[in-house]
């Protein structure tokens, strides 16, 4: 499986709000400046972000972003599943008449377990543990140096 650039940049632009939760709402240009994302791309990320629950907007000059939920309460799967929809790696774990025989598949049993595996994996990981483990790195880094 390889994620695109919408999922990509949506797990950087969460990261980004939750390590910022603490400063109010996050404007497109300092998510955008902050992880390199360009801020039409970004504008067009925040939207289903957005819809699914994830993302509240603040209007006026001090305007923004922010998480709906705590960061501890947002998983990557919810972000990547907002962005990306599915998180199946073959047609025919979503669609029965994809191939014809979905039924009478041996590889099907495979494919099966990896999308749970992919599923349980990404919905481990909260936003708070992408800053807890991030920061932790950073810091065995300095050790080091």
């Amino acid at each position: 499986m390889k994620l695109s650039t919408r999922g990509r940049y949506g797990i950087h632009a969460m990261y980004d709000l939750a390590k910022y939760a603490d400063g109010g709402p996050q404007s497109i240009k300092a998510i955008s400046e902050r992880e390199g994302i360009p801020e039409a791309y970004l504008e067009q990320l925040i939207a289903p972000l957005k819809r699914a629950g994830l993302v509240t907007s603040t209007r006026g000059a001090q305007g923004g972003y922010t998480l709906a939920r705590a960061p501890e309460e947002i998983t990557v799967g919810d972000v990547l599943r907002a962005l990306e929809g599915g998180l199946s790696l073959v047609d025919c774990l979503d669609e029965e008449d994809a191939c014809g025989k979905s039924c009478a598949c041996a590889s099907r049993i495979v494919w099966m377990k990896l999308r749970d595996g992919l599923n349980a994996i990404v919905d481990g990981i909260t936003l708070r543990d992408m800053i807890t483990e991030y920061e932790r790195q950073c810091a065995q880094e300095d050790k080091t140096t």
